[in-house]
């Protein structure tokens, strides 16, 4: 399946505080699909607590309902795996939480079968691979139409490979200017043909605000082409390999308008080797 050069996180939508209306929220997804977004990255966890359980998925959902255009060619990616008890966030990676959960998304989506289903974080308690085991479980009855892992490592990405088999298509993990410990994990799913998806993309929502003092290097590059430190960055990104497929958040329209712009925005290569560096 085709998508576009860059996707939307929509966590912030539900988590961030304050949070932005209903209305305003489902405001930066059209705003995503009319800039010609057409990934929308969310998880059942997504919400401010556990008692609202679900919230992003809802919204997400809400607002492909509701948006005046075709959202046919949109692929949505959930994840599960991660559960709340209050506000803390924790990890249930057995099957039968899995299936529960995949369960529970498609409700929430209202679809026949999830686009990408994605196992949120690796479980201590329980085996990778009954995890994996679990996820092409859910592809072979057909609840996901494609899988993907996030928060893995090398070793849990070919271990994935081996049990999920061609239905693995993406690892999301974490990968932005400032952090850069997964160079490994975003070259080996180049090599292997699997969509990488940086989540975090700026270093997160408490760091993206100062990306200009903290990414020198990219601040300079963007003063030299007109554009924000943000462009930049996804470009930069998009430069690692073609398998990658940025998802930064948004709470504003105009945050997700500026970054599906950076599609579009070419780096020579010394400016290439100075983001590098």
């Amino acid at each position: 399946m085709t998508v576009s050069a860059i996707g939307l996180g929509a966590m912030p939508l539900s988590t961030k505080e304050p949070r932005p209306s209903d209305d305003d929220a489902v405001g930066v997804v059209h705003a995503a699909l009319d800039a010609g977004v057409t990934l929308i990255d969310t998880a059942d966890a997504y919400s401010r607590d556990e008692a609202e359980f679900g919230h992003n998925e809802s919204l997400v959902a809400a607002a492909l309902r509701s948006y005046g255009g075709d959202p046919s060619s949109v692929l949505v990616a959930t994840k599960g795996g991660h559960t709340r008890r209050g506000t803390d966030w924790e990890l249930n990676g057995s099957p039968a939480h899995l299936r529960r959960a995949c369960e529970a998304s498609l409700r929430r989506l209202g679809v026949d079968a999830i686009g990408l289903y994605q196992f949120h974080r690796p479980d201590p308690a329980t085996p990778w691979e009954d995890s994996m085991g679990a996820l092409r479980q859910l592809a072979d009855a057909g609840l996901v139409r494609m899988v993907g892992i996030s928060n893995a490592d090398v070793a849990q990405i070919d271990a994935a490979r081996a049990i999920v088999g061609e239905a693995l298509v993406s690892v999301q993990n974490q990968f932005s200017p400032g952090w850069r410990s997964s160079a490994d994990e975003l070259a080996h799913c180049a090599a292997h043909g699997l969509a990488f998806l940086p989540w975090s993309p700026f270093g997160g929502v408490g760091a993206a605000g100062s990306l200009d003092s903290t990414a020198p290097a990219f601040a300079e590059v963007a003063e030299e082409l007109g554009v924000s430190v943000y462009r930049v960055a996804l470009a930069w990104h998009l430069a690692q390999a073609d398998t990658v497929v940025p998802i930064p958040g948004a709470s504003r329209a105009a945050s997700i308008t500026d970054s599906a712009a950076a599609a579009d925005l070419e780096l020579s290569p010394e400016q290439l080797a100075r983001l590098n560096a």
